[in-house]
């Protein structure tokens, strides 16, 4: 058994159905549609990241991205938020058979919090990490890399990643993790995951305890 899973949050386990999109539109409602599509494109990755490429100076990234936090966390509190189905059978699951579980996430601090309080998972992973708190957001490797120094692990090999879009294949593949697993529930296309390298594509997370049997 692979000894530590680290796996993203909206769109992994955690149903997306648009909260992303929704919340950048009321964090910027004059978005240009090209605006729009290059959201839709950086799934997965550091949201103030995003904002800073698609503004123009530090302090409209900054509020950008503040409005975004507010926004998303008024729809969690409206009620859209939801688990994959499976998702938590499956963390239970890996867990009761000893693996680590790692929640990584493009959102802040304040939103993954919360995601996981909406949810009741504040006590259902073993590490949860951050951009901020890793150094860097997707595709780099840093918060794949923060969960294994803050568990532990002697080999970055002993890990499996899964994520719904290319960044996330893209920080699994180049923190050496040896299952770099993309799932069809989210924004990322089977094309597109089997294009940055995914060692599986699963239809959902419902998929991963088979795989990681061969481990």
């Amino acid at each position: 058994m692979i000894p530590l899973v680290v796996l993203d949050m909206a769109g992994t386990t955690v149903l997306d159905d648009g909260l992303v999109e929704q919340a950048f539109l009321r964090a910027l409602p004059d978005a240009t549609p090209a605006m729009v599509d290059h959201v839709r494109v950086t799934m997965g990755q550091s949201k103030i990241v995003v904002f800073r490429e698609l503004l123009n100076g530090e302090t409209a990234a900054q509020r950008a991205n503040a409005a975004f936090e507010e926004a998303y966390a008024a729809l969690v509190a409206e009620g859209h938020c939801a688990p994959v189905p499976g998702a938590p059978e499956v963390i239970t699951d890996l867990r009761t058979r000893g693996a680590k579980v790692a929640f990584s996430t493009g959102f802040s601090r304040a939103t993954q919090h919360v995601i996981l309080s909406a949810l009741g998972w504040t006590d259902r992973a073993d590490f949860t990490t951050t951009p901020a708190e890793a150094g860097r957001g997707r595709p780099y490797p840093d918060m794949v890399l923060a969960a294994v120094l803050g568990l532990g692990l002697a080999d970055v090999r002993d890990v499996a990643v899964v994520g719904d879009t290319p960044s996330d294949v893209l920080s699994g593949l180049r923190s050496g993790a040896r299952v770099v697993a993309g799932v069809l529930t989210g924004a990322g296309s089977r094309a597109d995951l089997a294009a940055a390298g995914a060692t599986h594509v699963l239809d959902s997370i419902r998929d991963l305890p088979a795989v990681l049997e061969g481990f």
